[in-house]
């Protein structure tokens, strides 16, 4: 769990974390075929994403296992994030025409 603290230390930096905020996150338990090497419990990583306010998911490449579920839940959180004002951004005598 070492690599756990050091992305959320890398994530959560004081005065980092508004750039993070429309970043879509999911905590990803991978090789879940490969259930007798397993380092993380189900449990263990549903209460870590809980502790982080995103969703859980555990996936396999290899078996086909949960990945499209994890691509439309990525989708999924890009699409509640609300895009930038371009507005703002744009010179007030600039004309589009």
């Amino acid at each position: 769990m070492k690599a756990r603290d050091a992305l959320r230390r890398a994530l959560l930096r004081d005065g980092d974390h508004a750039k993070y905020q429309q970043v879509p996150v999911v905590l990803v338990g991978n090789k879940v075929d490969l259930e007798d090497e397993r380092e993380v419990s189900p449990s263990e990583g549903q209460a870590l994403a809980e502790d982080w306010g995103c969703p859980f998911m555990e996936t396999s490449a290899k078996s086909k296992t949960m990945v499209d579920e994890l691509f439309a839940e990525i989708v999924r959180q890009m699409d509640f994030c609300p895009l930038p004002d371009r507005r703002e951004t744009c010179c007030p005598t600039c004309s589009i025409q």
